[in-house]
């Protein structure tokens, strides 16, 4: 899927002192950075469905442990 469609994502990950909300603060930007919502045991971000496996890389490369990978609805963004 290449479309522009934005989609909620939830990635549950082992937390590493802050290290996983900065990798994708980084990763999205400061200015959509306020959309994350941190949930007991990880994120749920906006994003094109084409990043997901570009986050989790991101997120694997830095020894941040991924359990799981759940794609919501598609949302308005772009």
């Amino acid at each position: 899927d290449y479309t522009s469609d934005i989609y909620k994502v939830y990635f549950e990950v082992a937390e590493h002192d802050g290290a996983v909300l900065s990798i994708l603060t980084e990763y999205i930007g400061e200015n959509k950075a306020s959309k994350i919502v941190s949930l007991t045991y990880g994120y749920e971000i906006e994003l094109p469905i084409q990043c997901i496996p570009e986050v989790v890389h991101l997120l694997s490369k830095n020894n941040i442990a991924v359990y799981q990978v759940i794609r919501y609805a598609k949302t308005n963004s772009t």
